[in-house]
């Protein structure tokens, strides 16, 4: 084997869940090296919310990898299976977004993500440049070259089968759509996360049905959210933001569990592999701190999205607050009347929380001081001057009373 085949298959691996198959991997790269002609690498995003997050980042930053190899990188926006749905890991059929609503978070997408792609080298394509030719006819043909049993195999269509949860028919096309962007781009790789395999399998299957070479396929796993546990979902709080505050983006990241930040480091930052063992070793042997291993995590995410500039001052700015138990240097302000008040009415008031219910319940966790003293009753009587209110670990307000 070539030694740049040796040096991209290490790239290439690294973090990845499945690889299928590894030897039609290196064929594709023998005939790269060959020929000169770069391979076709693909991976689709159906924009059904506006907003990228790291999660999202796994599966982009390893499509940098490609493009850094000297492959052709498509960035398939799914505008038009986006309006189906995809019933991936779904117990009931998505609701259908409007194509205004598609094209909107289409348009954020394609300005968030080439905080990691090369934008000169990547080819953003919709998919409803093939599917809007399509005619009737087109798309029988395409249903035909699948069976419905095989889809039933799927395990989140075959517990809602058997559960007899309802199963729309459009759900049922969705992989074959997926799997006809790679007929339609002659993909020759195709990445997506491990909630992915089946329908990337079936892209294997069409592409052999009509003729053609089968993409090799890669997963990449779900991204832990700052929980540890559940994935990485805007929908569960759980997330970091590519396009947060650098200061908010560092504090997040501070607050994953240990265990955790060696996932972050290996899917979310390029420092090499044997680096990231060292040091996890020398944290389980007690000569680095866990805190000092994740500030430098921290540092390296937040510079990728912004700078070391701002990385730095973010890490001044956490260092500030929570281990000098200072004030932030920004506070937002509000002004209020002097006297007794019912402190859950005056935070919804103040849309410092969401309700009076999620205020009290703050107060009873005793996750509520005003000037460092923790508050333990839902009444509070201000005189004139000013109070720093701290809402959890995080949040800082200041309250001028008149």
């Amino acid at each position: 084997m070539r030694e740049e085949i040796k040096r991209d298959l290490e790239i290439i691996k690294r973090g990845i869940v499945d690889l299928i198959e590894e030897p039609e991997l290196i064929q594709k790269l023998e005939r790269y090296y060959r020929t000169g002609k770069p391979l076709k690498i693909k991976a689709g995003f159906d924009p059904t919310a506006p907003d990228l997050h790291l999660g999202h980042t796994v599966l982009l930053r390893k499509l940098k990898h490609f493009q850094d190899l000297g492959h052709e990188v498509y960035f398939l926006i799914g505008d038009f299976t986006a309006m189906i749905g995809d019933p991936t890991g779904r117990s009931e059929t998505r609701p259908a977004l409007t194509k205004e609503q598609v094209l909107e978070n289409a348009k954020t997408y394609k300005e968030q993500v080439f905080k990691i792609l090369d934008e000169k080298k990547t080819k953003v394509v919709f998919n409803s440049a093939w599917f809007s030719q399509m005619k009737a006819e087109d798309i029988i043909r395409l249903c035909a070259k699948y069976t419905v049993a095989r889809i039933l195999e799927r395990e989140d269509f075959k517990k809602r089968f058997e559960s007899g949860l309802p199963i729309a028919l459009h759900e049922l096309i969705y992989p074959l759509f997926q799997a006809y962007d790679s007929v339609a781009l002659e993909a020759d790789i195709e990445l997506g996360g491990t909630d992915q395999l089946f329908n990337l399998l079936i892209g294997r299957d069409i592409q052999r049905e009509y003729g053609q070479e089968p993409q090799v396929i890669i997963t990449l796993p779900l991204l832990e959210g700052l929980d540890g546990v559940q994935k990485m979902s805007k929908s569960l709080g759980n997330y970091v933001g590519i396009m947060e505050p650098p200061k908010e983006m560092f504090g997040k990241l501070m607050s994953i569990p240990d265990a955790l930040m060696w996932k972050y480091y290996e899917l979310l930052t390029d420092l090499p592999l044997e680096e990231i063992y060292e040091m996890k070793k020398e944290v389980e042997e007690g000569r680095y701190h866990p805190k000092e291993a994740k500030k430098r995590l921290a540092r390296l995410i937040v510079s990728q999205y912004h700078s070391e500039e701002e990385a730095l001052k973010a890490e001044e700015e956490f260092e500030r607050v929570f281990s000098k138990r200072e004030l932030p240097t920004e506070v937002e302000t509000s002004e209020i009347t002097e006297g007794r008040v019912y402190l859950p009415r005056l935070l919804r008031d103040l849309e410092i929380v969401k309700s009076s219910s999620e205020a009290k319940r703050l107060i009873a966790q005793r996750a509520i001081d005003i000037n460092k003293e923790t508050i333990t009753s839902e009444e509070y009587a201000f005189s004139k001057g000013e109070y720093i209110l701290r809402i959890g670990k995080k949040r800082f307000v200041k309250l001028v009373v008149k």
